[in-house]
Protein backbone atom coordinates (compact mmCIF):
# COMPACT_ATOMS: atom_id res chain seq x y z
CA UNK A 1 0.00 0.00 0.00
CA UNK A 2 1.26 3.09 -1.02
CA UNK A 3 1.87 6.26 1.95
CA UNK A 4 -0.69 8.31 0.68
CA UNK A 5 -3.20 5.71 -1.08
CA UNK A 6 -5.20 5.96 1.99
CA UNK A 7 -5.81 9.81 1.78
CA UNK A 8 -6.73 8.76 -1.84
CA UNK A 9 -9.40 6.41 -0.25
CA UNK A 10 -10.40 8.87 2.22
CA UNK A 11 -10.92 12.10 -0.63
CA UNK A 12 -13.28 9.83 -2.97
CA UNK A 13 -15.38 10.09 0.58
CA UNK A 14 -18.42 12.66 0.91
CA UNK A 15 -16.99 14.58 4.13
CA UNK A 16 -20.51 15.45 4.88
CA UNK A 17 -22.19 12.04 4.90
CA UNK A 18 -19.24 9.65 5.33
CA UNK A 19 -18.08 11.90 8.23
CA UNK A 20 -17.45 8.74 10.49
CA UNK A 21 -15.91 6.91 8.09
CA UNK A 22 -13.39 10.02 6.99
CA UNK A 23 -12.68 10.77 10.86
CA UNK A 24 -12.35 7.31 11.67
CA UNK A 25 -9.58 6.74 8.78
CA UNK A 26 -8.09 9.75 10.06
CA UNK A 27 -7.95 8.82 13.78
CA UNK A 28 -7.03 5.23 13.52
CA UNK A 29 -5.26 4.64 10.33
CA UNK A 30 -3.39 8.32 9.38
CA UNK A 31 -2.94 9.77 12.60
CA UNK A 32 -3.99 7.70 15.83
CA UNK A 33 -0.45 9.00 17.68
CA UNK A 34 -0.80 12.39 17.08
CA UNK A 35 -4.78 12.45 17.75
CA UNK A 36 -4.15 11.14 20.89
CA UNK A 37 -1.50 13.68 22.09
CA UNK A 38 -3.79 16.74 19.98
CA UNK A 39 -6.78 15.19 22.72
CA UNK A 40 -4.76 15.28 25.64
CA UNK A 41 -3.72 18.85 25.14
CA UNK A 42 -7.39 19.68 24.04
CA UNK A 43 -8.96 18.32 27.39
CA UNK A 44 -5.60 20.14 29.43
CA UNK A 45 -6.60 23.63 27.75
CA UNK A 46 -9.90 23.34 29.31
CA UNK A 47 -8.85 23.91 32.86
CA UNK A 48 -7.20 27.19 32.21
CA UNK A 49 -10.98 27.69 32.20
CA UNK A 50 -11.15 28.54 36.26
CA UNK A 51 -14.71 27.55 36.51
CA UNK A 52 -13.79 24.23 34.85
CA UNK A 53 -10.28 23.51 36.58
CA UNK A 54 -11.82 24.67 39.98
CA UNK A 55 -14.46 22.09 39.46
CA UNK A 56 -12.00 19.19 38.84
CA UNK A 57 -10.06 20.52 41.57
CA UNK A 58 -13.24 20.12 43.97
CA UNK A 59 -14.10 16.79 42.81
CA UNK A 60 -10.75 15.07 42.93
CA UNK A 61 -11.44 13.52 39.53
CA UNK A 62 -7.87 14.65 38.13
CA UNK A 63 -6.03 14.83 41.16
CA UNK A 64 -6.54 12.14 42.96
CA UNK A 65 -8.20 9.68 40.01
CA UNK A 66 -6.09 11.25 37.43
CA UNK A 67 -5.23 7.82 35.70
CA UNK A 68 -8.70 6.46 35.92
CA UNK A 69 -10.67 9.98 34.27
CA UNK A 70 -7.76 9.83 31.53
CA UNK A 71 -8.80 6.65 30.81
CA UNK A 72 -12.29 6.78 30.74
CA UNK A 73 -12.45 9.75 28.86
CA UNK A 74 -10.20 8.33 25.90
CA UNK A 75 -12.01 5.33 25.86
CA UNK A 76 -15.78 6.94 25.77
CA UNK A 77 -15.12 9.30 23.51
CA UNK A 78 -13.51 6.62 20.97
CA UNK A 79 -16.21 4.05 21.72
CA UNK A 80 -18.17 6.43 19.72
CA UNK A 81 -15.45 6.69 16.50
CA UNK A 82 -14.60 2.77 17.03
CA UNK A 83 -18.31 1.26 16.81
CA UNK A 84 -20.14 4.91 15.40
CA UNK A 85 -23.38 6.39 16.82
CA UNK A 86 -25.97 3.98 15.92
CA UNK A 87 -24.69 1.09 17.70
CA UNK A 88 -25.07 -0.32 21.02
CA UNK A 89 -21.40 0.27 22.03
CA UNK A 90 -21.78 3.53 20.74
CA UNK A 91 -25.19 4.20 22.26
CA UNK A 92 -23.58 3.00 25.53
CA UNK A 93 -21.02 5.34 25.69
CA UNK A 94 -23.60 8.31 24.67
CA UNK A 95 -25.61 7.47 27.46
CA UNK A 96 -22.39 7.06 29.86
CA UNK A 97 -21.54 10.38 28.68
CA UNK A 98 -24.84 12.04 29.31
CA UNK A 99 -25.46 10.37 32.56
CA UNK A 100 -22.55 12.06 33.91
CA UNK A 101 -23.16 15.49 32.79
CA UNK A 102 -27.09 15.16 33.53
CA UNK A 103 -26.12 14.83 37.57
CA UNK A 104 -24.98 18.39 37.35
CA UNK A 105 -25.96 21.65 36.68
CA UNK A 106 -23.62 22.14 33.36
CA UNK A 107 -23.07 26.04 31.24
CA UNK A 108 -23.91 25.44 27.37
CA UNK A 109 -20.65 27.72 26.81
CA UNK A 110 -18.48 25.55 28.56
CA UNK A 111 -20.07 22.16 27.10
CA UNK A 112 -19.76 23.88 23.48
CA UNK A 113 -16.29 25.20 24.45
CA UNK A 114 -14.84 21.66 25.17
CA UNK A 115 -16.06 20.48 22.02
CA UNK A 116 -14.71 22.77 20.18
CA UNK A 117 -11.38 21.59 21.35
CA UNK A 118 -12.04 18.29 20.23
CA UNK A 119 -12.00 19.85 16.77
CA UNK A 120 -9.79 22.56 16.82
CA UNK A 121 -6.78 20.80 18.55
CA UNK A 122 -6.49 17.98 16.10
CA UNK A 123 -6.19 20.10 13.35
CA UNK A 124 -3.38 22.37 15.07
CA UNK A 125 -1.75 19.63 16.32
CA UNK A 126 -1.17 17.86 13.22
CA UNK A 127 -0.83 20.95 10.76
CA UNK A 128 2.11 21.28 12.80
CA UNK A 129 3.94 18.25 13.79
CA UNK A 130 2.09 15.60 11.39
CA UNK A 131 3.73 13.09 9.09
CA UNK A 132 1.10 15.29 6.46
CA UNK A 133 -1.21 18.48 6.97
CA UNK A 134 -4.42 17.32 7.37
CA UNK A 135 -6.86 17.39 4.49
CA UNK A 136 -10.13 19.52 3.91
CA UNK A 137 -12.15 16.46 3.88
CA UNK A 138 -10.63 15.39 7.07
CA UNK A 139 -11.33 18.89 8.67
CA UNK A 140 -14.92 18.82 7.37
CA UNK A 141 -15.30 15.30 8.37
CA UNK A 142 -14.17 16.32 12.36
CA UNK A 143 -16.52 19.21 12.66
CA UNK A 144 -19.36 16.99 11.28
CA UNK A 145 -18.60 14.12 13.86
CA UNK A 146 -18.29 16.34 16.86
CA UNK A 147 -21.39 18.49 15.65
CA UNK A 148 -22.96 14.89 15.60
CA UNK A 149 -22.00 14.05 19.09
CA UNK A 150 -23.19 17.70 20.62
CA UNK A 151 -26.60 17.26 18.89
CA UNK A 152 -26.72 13.59 21.21
CA UNK A 153 -25.23 15.82 23.90
CA UNK A 154 -27.90 18.35 23.73
CA UNK A 155 -25.43 20.91 23.45
CA UNK A 156 -27.12 24.00 21.83
CA UNK A 157 -25.82 26.43 19.44
CA UNK A 158 -22.77 24.23 18.25
CA UNK A 159 -20.80 25.48 15.15
CA UNK A 160 -21.38 24.34 12.04
CA UNK A 161 -18.24 24.78 10.34
CA UNK A 162 -14.87 23.92 11.17
CA UNK A 163 -13.85 27.79 10.88
CA UNK A 164 -16.72 28.75 13.53
CA UNK A 165 -15.26 25.84 15.68
CA UNK A 166 -12.36 27.99 15.68
CA UNK A 167 -13.40 31.24 15.89
CA UNK A 168 -15.88 30.03 19.26
CA UNK A 169 -12.79 28.48 20.80
CA UNK A 170 -10.75 31.45 20.51
CA UNK A 171 -12.86 33.93 21.26
CA UNK A 172 -13.63 31.51 24.57
CA UNK A 173 -10.82 31.66 25.54
CA UNK A 174 -9.60 34.85 25.18
CA UNK A 175 -12.46 35.75 27.46
CA UNK A 176 -12.17 33.35 30.00
CA UNK A 177 -8.37 31.62 30.50
CA UNK A 178 -7.31 33.22 33.89
CA UNK A 179 -5.41 32.12 36.82
CA UNK A 180 -6.51 30.16 39.66
CA UNK A 181 -4.91 27.72 42.10
CA UNK A 182 -7.27 24.97 41.82
CA UNK A 183 -6.79 25.42 38.36
CA UNK A 184 -2.98 25.12 38.65
CA UNK A 185 -3.25 21.85 40.80
CA UNK A 186 -5.50 20.10 38.18
CA UNK A 187 -2.80 20.97 35.94
CA UNK A 188 0.69 19.97 38.22
CA UNK A 189 -1.57 16.36 38.50
CA UNK A 190 -1.52 16.20 35.06
CA UNK A 191 1.94 16.68 34.38
CA UNK A 192 2.59 14.34 36.81
CA UNK A 193 0.42 11.85 35.51
CA UNK A 194 2.30 11.83 31.84
CA UNK A 195 5.23 11.99 33.43
CA UNK A 196 4.53 8.90 35.57
CA UNK A 197 4.24 6.98 32.34
CA UNK A 198 7.58 7.19 31.36
CA UNK A 199 10.81 6.13 34.19
CA UNK A 200 10.71 8.42 37.33
CA UNK A 201 14.77 9.98 36.46
CA UNK A 202 13.01 10.81 32.86
CA UNK A 203 10.13 13.04 35.12
CA UNK A 204 11.94 16.66 35.27
CA UNK A 205 12.87 16.30 31.49
CA UNK A 206 9.21 14.85 30.60
CA UNK A 207 7.57 18.14 32.29
CA UNK A 208 10.19 20.40 30.55
CA UNK A 209 8.88 18.89 27.31
CA UNK A 210 5.43 19.59 27.76
CA UNK A 211 5.42 22.52 28.80
CA UNK A 212 7.09 23.32 25.58
CA UNK A 213 4.78 22.48 23.43
CA UNK A 214 2.12 24.79 25.14
CA UNK A 215 0.81 28.30 23.79
CA UNK A 216 2.00 31.56 25.95
CA UNK A 217 -2.02 31.76 26.56
CA UNK A 218 -1.54 28.30 28.47
CA UNK A 219 1.60 29.11 30.19
CA UNK A 220 0.70 32.25 31.43
CA UNK A 221 -3.24 31.40 33.15
CA UNK A 222 -1.50 28.45 34.72
CA UNK A 223 1.52 30.65 35.98
CA UNK A 224 4.38 28.14 34.54
CA UNK A 225 7.79 29.95 33.54
CA UNK A 226 8.53 29.54 30.10
CA UNK A 227 10.94 27.20 29.34
CA UNK A 228 13.79 28.42 27.54
CA UNK A 229 13.77 29.75 23.67
CA UNK A 230 16.30 26.67 22.94
CA UNK A 231 14.27 24.23 24.83
CA UNK A 232 11.15 25.26 23.11
CA UNK A 233 13.09 25.10 19.71
CA UNK A 234 14.22 21.51 19.91
CA UNK A 235 11.20 20.02 21.54
CA UNK A 236 9.30 20.92 18.66
CA UNK A 237 11.59 20.02 15.97
CA UNK A 238 12.10 16.99 17.68
CA UNK A 239 8.52 16.08 17.48
CA UNK A 240 8.80 17.30 13.85
CA UNK A 241 11.19 15.01 13.27
CA UNK A 242 9.00 12.28 14.45
CA UNK A 243 6.48 13.50 11.86
CA UNK A 244 8.89 13.06 9.30
CA UNK A 245 10.18 10.01 10.19
CA UNK A 246 6.56 8.47 10.15
CA UNK A 247 6.30 9.94 6.54
CA UNK A 248 8.87 7.85 5.40
CA UNK A 249 7.28 4.29 6.97
CA UNK A 250 4.88 1.74 5.19
CA UNK A 251 1.46 2.94 5.59
CA UNK A 252 -0.53 1.46 8.64
CA UNK A 253 -2.71 -1.71 8.03
CA UNK A 254 -4.79 -2.30 10.85
CA UNK A 255 -6.40 0.48 12.99
CA UNK A 256 -5.45 1.28 16.24
CA UNK A 257 -7.72 2.91 18.86
CA UNK A 258 -7.58 4.61 21.80
CA UNK A 259 -8.35 1.38 23.84
CA UNK A 260 -4.79 -0.16 22.64
CA UNK A 261 -3.03 2.82 23.91
CA UNK A 262 -0.17 1.91 26.59
CA UNK A 263 -1.19 5.05 28.09
CA UNK A 264 -4.63 3.67 29.21
CA UNK A 265 -3.27 2.10 32.19
CA UNK A 266 -6.49 0.96 34.71
CA UNK A 267 -8.07 -1.83 32.97
CA UNK A 268 -5.81 -4.87 32.49
CA UNK A 269 -8.41 -7.45 32.44
CA UNK A 270 -10.91 -5.32 30.51
CA UNK A 271 -13.67 -3.14 30.65
CA UNK A 272 -17.64 -2.75 29.94
CA UNK A 273 -18.57 0.39 28.89
CA UNK A 274 -21.60 0.89 30.64
CA UNK A 275 -19.07 0.71 33.29
CA UNK A 276 -16.73 3.54 32.53
CA UNK A 277 -16.80 7.07 34.07
CA UNK A 278 -17.70 8.62 36.92
CA UNK A 279 -21.10 8.81 39.09
CA UNK A 280 -22.33 11.45 41.24
CA UNK A 281 -20.77 11.42 44.78
CA UNK A 282 -23.75 12.37 47.28
CA UNK A 283 -22.93 16.80 48.37
CA UNK A 284 -20.58 16.71 45.62
CA UNK A 285 -20.18 18.90 42.66
CA UNK A 286 -18.73 16.22 39.91
CA UNK A 287 -18.86 17.49 36.47
CA UNK A 288 -15.81 19.44 34.99
CA UNK A 289 -17.61 22.24 33.64
CA UNK A 290 -18.70 25.58 35.26
CA UNK A 291 -22.08 25.85 37.36
CA UNK A 292 -25.16 26.80 34.58
CA UNK A 293 -27.99 25.06 33.15
CA UNK A 294 -27.80 22.04 31.77
CA UNK A 295 -29.43 20.83 28.46
CA UNK A 296 -27.88 17.23 27.96
CA UNK A 297 -30.28 14.85 27.02
CA UNK A 298 -29.63 11.02 26.91
CA UNK A 299 -29.77 9.85 23.09
CA UNK A 300 -30.43 6.06 24.90
CA UNK A 301 -33.33 6.59 26.39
Amino acid sequence: MRRFERLEQLRRLDPERDALEVYRLSVAYEFPWDYTRALELALYRTYAVPGIGRLLAETAELTDRTQKRYDDTALLLDAVVEHGFDTDEGRTAIRRINQMHRSYDIGNDDMRYVLCTFVVMPKRWIDAYGWRRLSRHETIASAVHYRTLGRHMGIRDVPGTYEEFEACLDAYEEAHFAWDPAARRVSDATLALMASWYPRPLAPLLRRTTLSLLDDALLKAFRYEPPSATTGALVRRAVRARGRLVRLMPPRRAPHHARQNWEIKGYPNGYRIADLGTRPVPGVRGCPVRPGRSSATDPGE
